[in-house]
């Protein structure tokens, strides 16, 4: 059982780090100041991305799945 939760934690890291730079993306191409927040203070652009569900919508439910990875290990 221990390789099972180890695969679902790491898989679960990558979606995360994966929703970030995609977010990253996102809010530096939308605006200047949004993407320097996200890159300095992560947590503060899930709120950017709840604000702006239309372009970054996609790394929010990726972010979710990493969550939800994580719970399930």
């Amino acid at each position: 059982m221990e390789a099972i939760s180890a695969l679902l934690m790491t898989f679960g890291v990558a979606a995360l780090l994966a929703s970030w730079v995609l977010l990253l993306i996102v809010s530096w191409k939308d605006d200047y100041a949004w993407g320097l927040c996200t890159l300095l203070l992560p947590p503060l652009s899930y709120l950017y991305s709840l604000a702006r569900l239309d372009k970054a919508g996609q790394a929010l439910l990726l972010a979710a799945a990493g969550w939800i990875l994580i719970w399930l290990a």
